[in-house]
């Protein structure tokens, strides 16, 4: 009974449409921020090094480099700050999650394009 109440509760606050994409595609992120009494929309475009966990609770990971340093952003994919993500270009990619990015600098933190 517990359950049931459960899963009403999280199919109410998921999205009716999420945009499809991957890990190693390459992602605008828009989220809204607010500052203030003022809400502005702010973009983050990056790869996505992970997505993890299911249903209403799924989260995924976007990472880029801004001035030479490595930032990792990580938001709930049903979260209504998220206003829309825009998938800019697919990855090629052989793995679930992409920690070895973490590691890289400049080209070779490039994923490959996935030429259909």
């Amino acid at each position: 009974m517990n359950s049931n109440i459960i899963k009403e509760i999280e199919a109410e606050q998921m999205k009716e449409s999420v945009d499809t994409f991957a890990v190693g595609d390459t992602v605008r992120v828009h989220a809204k921020i607010k500052e203030g009494n003022r809400e502005r929309i702010q973009v983050f475009e990056g790869t996505v090094i992970k997505r993890q966990g299911g249903s209403n609770r799924e989260t995924f990971t976007v990472r880029k480099s801004s001035n030479g340093v490595g930032v990792e952003k990580t938001w709930p994919l049903h979260s209504p700050h998220v206003e829309k993500i825009e998938v800019v270009r697919r990855g090629k990619v052989r793995r679930a999650k992409l920690y070895y990015l973490r590691g890289r600098v400049g080209k070779r933190s490039k994923v490959k394009e996935l030429v259909k």
